[in-house]
């Protein structure tokens, strides 16, 4: 507990050294236990400047999908409590082995509260840190997120409960995220170099209402969400630029609501201002089109208008963000199995080739469904078997690796 606290102290000076001198970024107030902060104490050299071009490097990625993120429990077996197995360092080589070059691991933090002040479990966190070292030690990426924490109701939220992207929730939600990537940023910082993204938020969005998964310009409700996404987004930038050391130059990613690319290219979204010029990145998600990557039944064949639509998506993405600056990733996309293994390949080959002539990497959503069952292709988004290192498609994989390193 003393080593504890001498590092805590130790990280607090920096912290506060950070705000006054170099950084410049206010440091928010936060009430979380400091007695229970996990403190990196490693030492590496942040050595990128441009989020573009690092992205670039990322090649290809994979979500540890359903794991870390996954909300069955309050307690550390909640990594299993939606059916997948613990993860094992032996599944973080099998995936570089397979030139996965980023993993992005999703990670719920709401239920992983000790006490009404937002402290985050330290074996909770200690796990993350465990897993997060398993990637970077294959000299992978590692993108580290605030994942299923969107509240499920747009009243008035109980403290400790997420966030929720309106006005009547902003309070609350910027006292969640600043206490939470505040011990983020504790626990994450000068032991990792630009191979580390942190993410502000998954698919923010207005849950229990008719726009979740929606974005309306015109609608009242849509344009308080976007208003009070770009305050939590800038909140959070804010947050992690106020922690010092290397997370003063950390590559950050913010989405838009539902992560969508409509709602990122609509007017109401605006990238945060930073004390890093080019050190930020536009996180989106894609399933599309809809009617062949998601819906069930939906649609069985790729067609060439579904490719150009795609196309067409990718390049308005590049041109109203990289063109200006910001780095894009693709932080989840994938195609549902439907029985249609060869159009899927087409698919994956066409996704992967048009995302990279803009630079954009893609992160493959896995939640281990990948078996069809009757007429159900709901959500069949498995792709790596875990617990055997091997492929359940390896034809989708090649198509992938093909394009992203060609």
């Amino acid at each position: 507990m003393k080593k504890t606290k001498l590092l805590f102290t130790a990280a607090l000076m920096l912290f506060t050294t950070a705000c006054s001198a170099a950084v410049k970024v206010k440091a928010p107030e936060t009430v979380f236990n400091a007695s229970n902060a996990i403190v990196d104490s490693g030492k590496k050299n942040f050595n990128a400047n441009s989020a573009i071009e690092t992205v670039k490097d990322m090649k290809t990625g994979w979500n540890l999908g359903n794991t870390l993120d996954a909300t069955g429990s309050k307690r550390i077996n909640s990594e299993t409590s939606w059916g997948q197995p613990k993860t094992t360092k032996e599944m973080i080589q099998g995936l570089a082995k397979s030139g996965i070059k980023t993993i992005r691991i999703p990670v719920s933090w709401h239920n992983h509260l000790i006490d009404s002040n937002y402290t985050i479990d330290p074996k909770w966190m200690s796990r993350v840190k465990e897993i997060t070292d398993w990637a970077i030690e294959e000299d992978m990426y590692v993108i580290l997120n605030s994942h299923h924490d969107n509240n499920n109701s747009p009243a008035k939220m109980k403290a400790g409960n997420g966030y929720y992207p309106n006005t009547t929730n902003y309070e609350e939600s910027k006292r969640y995220l600043e206490n939470i990537w505040t011990q983020i940023c504790l626990a994450f910082n000068n032991g990792y170099d630009e191979h580390l993204v942190f993410e502000t938020m998954n698919e923010p969005r207005l849950v229990g209402t008719s726009h979740e998964w929606w974005f309306d310009p015109n609608a009242a409700e849509c344009k308080d969400a976007a208003e009070t996404l770009n305050k939590l987004n800038q909140d959070v930038v804010n947050t992690i630029r106020a922690s010092g050391g290397n997370n003063a130059k950390r590559f950050i990613a913010c989405p838009g609501l539902q992560a969508s690319p409509d709602s990122a290219l609509a007017d109401a979204f605006v990238m945060p201002s930073d004390i890093e010029s080019g050190h930020l990145i536009v996180s989106i998600h894609m399933y599309s089109p809809y009617k062949f990557a998601m819906e069930s039944p939906g649609a069985t064949k790729y067609t060439s208008q579904m490719s150009r639509e795609n196309a067409m998506t990718f390049k308005r993405l590049a041109d109203k963000f990289v063109a200006n600056g910001y780095a894009v990733y693709i932080g989840e996309y994938g195609a549902t199995n439907k029985n249609n293994l060869e159009d899927r390949v087409a698919w994956f080959h066409d996704f992967i080739k048009f995302t990279k002539a803009h630079g954009i990497p893609c992160m493959l959503w896995d939640n281990q469904v990948w078996e069809v069952k009757g007429n159900d292709y709901n959500e069949h988004y498995g792709f790596y078997n875990r617990e055997e290192q091997t492929w359940y498609f390896p034809e989708i994989l090649d198509a992938i690796v093909e394009e992203a390193y060609n």
